[in-house]
């Protein structure tokens, strides 16, 4: 019987200009739905991705359960390799690989290849370049252009994830509304007076979760393990593991190990891991004129197309009380914003504050308060992450001294 191919996921030129969130994690490990795209990959084609082709900029990426972020000449030639573009979502068909070389297409767009034994890896892949030479071979599924792309086909992709739920009766005390899908697992308390609304999509609750009253949850929604959410109002999201929340959060994301722990709105935004919210941290999602939203992002002005898109906040960003962040803003990673005023739309990576006094986070000053955020949580800031941020913070440099900081 032949060994089973070994996956990787590579990010191209535009899964690398995902800001904020490629500066520091690989886009395969972003959240999309019910887990992230690497584990859809995984459990889609029934084998483990072995690592991530990203760059040597995020090269000493560690996260429990994710794979590494692999060097240049890796992987080797010496097995079968299926490698697809980290921005790939594939259906829940499972393909079935040819006996030779193939670039893996989902209709027209290519989004991997298919490399057999002893073949070396194509040049210019991670470019965005496919051999022409190579047949084809269709795999269904969908190629996400960005991150707000991925924000608003979110709750559509619950919804689909619910399918794969073992449906659960409410536990007592607990009362539905509607008659979608409810999933409460093993493990998961769901407090009675909590409201679970399916009117439309299904509600999920994964195992070590819990909602406490008095809390209402529309779907589609998903709590991820060990998440608390802590009374408010979620519809529309996607909560990972390790989270505390409060308030009302709307069609979002929260990547994991994040903390929402009071008041405060929290609209069509995806909110990175390790990122805490101050009390009444606020953001607008809707401009006055009902227009299109356009951001400042990496440099450049990004048209999302939405007419709902509130903010995309960095790992490791934290906010004062009272913060209001305005439509469309975007905070680059390990920034810390207070000041009393709401922050410019486009915040570099490591930023102290905004406004008078403004400047850049000391980079060892952020090291030591994200290894206390970490242990906090029984877990540490290993040696490979902090040269990442490290290196993170170097390359980041000019976008802070343009805004004089």
């Amino acid at each position: 019987m032949p060994a089973p191919p070994r996956l990787f996921l590579f990010d191209d030129p535009v899964a690398r200009g995902w800001h904020p969130f490629a500066l520091t994690r690989p886009v395969g490990e972003l959240l999309f739905g019910t887990e992230t795209l690497r584990a859809r990959c995984e459990r889609v084609f029934g084998v483990v991705c072995e690592g991530h082709l990203a760059g040597d900029a995020l090269q000493g990426f560690e996260e429990p359960g994710a794979p590494p972020c692999l060097g240049a000449g890796e992987p080797g030639d010496d097995e079968l390799r299926i490698l697809l573009s980290s921005r790939f979502v594939p259906a829940e068909a499972p393909a079935e690989w040819p006996a030779g070389p193939a670039v893996v297409a989902t209709g027209a767009t290519p989004v991997g290849v298919r490399v057999p034994d002893g073949a070396p890896l194509p040049p210019g892949l991670e470019a965005g370049s496919y051999p022409d030479a190579w047949p084809r071979v269709s795999v269904a599924g969908r190629v996400l252009a960005s991150t707000w792309e991925l924000m608003a086909a979110n709750p559509d992709r619950l919804r689909a994830d619910g399918e794969r739920f073992p449906e659960s009766a409410p536990p007592p005390g607990v009362h539905r509304v509607g008659d979608g899908p409810v999933s409460v697992a093993e493990g998961a308390v769901v407090e009675a007076g909590v409201v679970l609304d399916t009117t439309a999509g299904p509600v999920i609750v994964e195992g070590g979760a819990r909602v406490q009253a008095p809390s209402r949850i529309r779907g589609p929604a998903w709590v991820g393990p060990g998440s608390m959410i802590l009374g408010g109002e979620l519809a529309g999201v996607s909560i990972g593991p390790g989270c505390r929340v409060r308030g009302e959060v709307a069609a979002s994301l929260v990547l994991g190990c994040a903390n929402k722990a009071h008041d405060g709105y929290l609209g069509h935004s995806i909110v990175g891991r390790w990122v805490n919210l101050g009390a009444m941290t606020t953001n607008s999602d809707l401009k006055n004129t009902y227009g299109p939203v356009r951001v400042q992002s990496g440099g450049g002005t990004v048209e999302t197309g939405l007419m709902k898109a509130g903010c995309l906040l960095g790992d490791h960003v934290r906010t004062g009380i009272g913060t209001l962040l305005d439509t469309g803003t975007v905070v680059g990673a390990g920034s810390n914003l207070f000041g009393g005023r709401m922050p410019p739309k486009s915040v570099p990576p490591f930023s102290w504050g905004f406004g008078a006094g403004s400047g850049e986070y000391d980079i060892e000053r952020f090291l030591e308060t994200a290894a206390v955020v970490l242990g906090r949580r029984g877990m540490e800031l290993t040696p490979g992450m902090r040269e990442l941020y490290r290196r993170a913070f170097r390359d980041t440099a000019e976008l802070r001294a343009r805004r004089g900081g």
